[in-house]
């Protein structure tokens, strides 16, 4: 007798005995059925694994075999055939009566959350790899956290007056123009920006964004019916003269801005610069909305950082907003937006409907991890080893693709690389993927054409500064394949 008839003889013996068991009666152990049945260990797995299967037994580890509670005396149970997809097909219309396909939307954004195969190099993800970020002292934290008093009490809806007010010393300074009743605790960064975006413009009306920009900005943006306006970014930020330009073309009242370590070009905007926008927008009646996502990665060998746009502005003309994310954890949805006047009721406005409060667990373990001396050693920490990797990737960029790197500030985590004019810069991800590196094309970081090709390469999401330059070798191969 072969060993399939044994498995399929033992599985009906044991189908005939288990209806005569109550429920949740215990099989017979494997050796026991062994003995009875004179088979091998093997044909009593299968058997049994044929009954798991139809829903007659369940197997649980460590115990036994026992019989299910979906099975009705008197005969066996057998699973009920897999039902019928329906027709979907009517969403289509559904979906698109009155918008485009969100999908579109959100692909760049999906794109920078990507987690690549275990044998692909990250050189796309805006996180620091793991070994960067203090998850030690987040585990303390969360566990003091959990313990304090009305830890799990629900929080007030802006937040907790605690943290607010860290916020506003950090944002403006001790003696600043911020309090904490300007500050609006929000559940990181992308979600502080979809608030300003929905709260300051009507749908349907433009919104400046710097070109190139950060392709969650774009899509914040025209996830709320807006329209995104690009202005041209150099070295020195955003261009300001094009920037008086495109107000006075567009009547836009709303600005969205990285003044510092700007994504993906990783400017700093000038200090002349940095009053112009300021002066430009109150003339034009408009707000700025600050991104200041990169502030805490600042690497060791920064000058001192130029003050966020919202510490120098005395009439409300800034919303700023700051997240904890990229320093501390991707899972420390933590942020805070900063406004004044109806501006700061209109987002609190648009947050409550939207998410009621930011879970006040989380905030709790905020106020733990910033109260922490580890945190200062931490940020010095992050700051030297940012420092070591630019400096790695740097060198590696000169030596196998020389050309392709253009100007570079101490801060930030990425750099973006300008491809010669012709080369299709989605050829050349693809191809990268293809030699074990991912890296982000350039084109989704315009809101109209591109103007050249370019990548946008980071090198804080690699394993180590080895890896990394491993990564730039790998992507020299993908770059000769494509440019032949």
């Amino acid at each position: 007798m072969n060993e399939r008839s044994s498995v399929a003889e033992l599985a009906e013996s044991l189908r005939r005995e288990v209806e005569r068991y109550p429920e949740g009666r215990k099989l017979p152990s494997s050796r026991a059925l062994m003995e009875r049945h004179q088979v091998s260990p093997v044909t009593v797995s299968r058997a049994i694994a044929v009954l798991v299967a139809e829903g007659l037994v369940v197997s649980r580890p460590g115990a036994g075999v026992f019989r299910a509670a979906a099975f009705a005396g008197g005969s066996p149970a057998v699973a009920p055939p897999a039902p019928r997809p329906g027709d979907l097909s009517w969403q289509e219309i559904a979906l698109s009566a009155d918008s485009g396909p969100r999908d579109l939307l959100a692909a760049p954004v999906f794109a920078t959350l990507r987690v690549p195969p275990p044998d692909v190099i990250d050189l796309n993800s805006g996180y620091p790899h793991a070994s960067l970020l203090p998850e030690r002292l987040l585990a303390a934290a969360l566990a003091r956290a959990g313990r304090r008093p009305g830890a799990w009490d629900r929080p007030p809806t802006d937040g907790l007056t605690e943290l607010r007010g860290w916020f506003a010393r950090d944002i403006g300074g001790p003696s600043g123009p911020i309090g904490a009743g300007d500050v609006l605790i929000t559940s990181g960064g992308q979600s502080g920006l979809t608030v300003a975006m929905r709260s300051l413009a009507a749908p349907g009306t433009p919104v400046l964004v710097e070109s190139p920009t950060y392709p969650g900005i774009l899509a914040v943006v025209r996830a709320a019916g807006l329209r995104p306006v690009p202005v041209p970014v150099d070295a020195d930020g955003v261009r300001t003269d094009l920037l008086a330009a495109a107000f006075d073309a567009t009547r836009a009242r709303v600005f969205v801005c990285q003044p510092l370590f700007q994504n993906p070009t990783g400017a700093v905007l000038s200090p002349s610069r940095r009053a112009e926008v300021l002066r430009i927008a109150r003339t034009a009646g408009a707000f700025v909305v600050e991104d200041d996502f990169a502030r805490l990665l600042v690497h060791a060998d920064a000058p001192v950082l130029p003050r966020p746009l919202a510490a120098e502005d005395q009439d409300g003309v800034v919303v700023h907003l700051r997240s904890l994310t990229k320093a501390a954890s991707p899972n420390l949805r933590i942020g805070a937006l900063t406004a004044r006047g109806p501006a700061l009721a209109r987002l609190r406005a648009t947050q409550v409907v939207d998410s009621f409060f930011v879970p006040r667990p989380l905030q709790e373990a905020t106020l733990e991890l910033v109260a922490d001396p580890g945190w200062a050693r931490h940020l010095r920490t992050l700051g030297a080893e940012l420092r070591t990797r630019r400096t790695t990737a740097v060198a590696a960029l000169r030596r196998e693709l020389p050309g392709l790197l253009g100007t570079h500030r101490p801060g930030g985590y990425h750099l973006w690389l300008r491809l010669p004019d012709g080369l299709d810069d989605g050829a050349l991800t693809a191809a990268a993927l293809r030699a074990g590196v991912q890296v982000t094309p350039g084109g989704p970081y315009h809101a109209a054409e591109p103007p050249a090709p370019h990548l946008r390469l980071s090198y804080a999401a690699a394993e180590n500064p080895t890896q990394l330059a491993e990564g730039v070798h790998r992507l020299r191969r993908a770059y000769e394949e494509v440019a032949g």
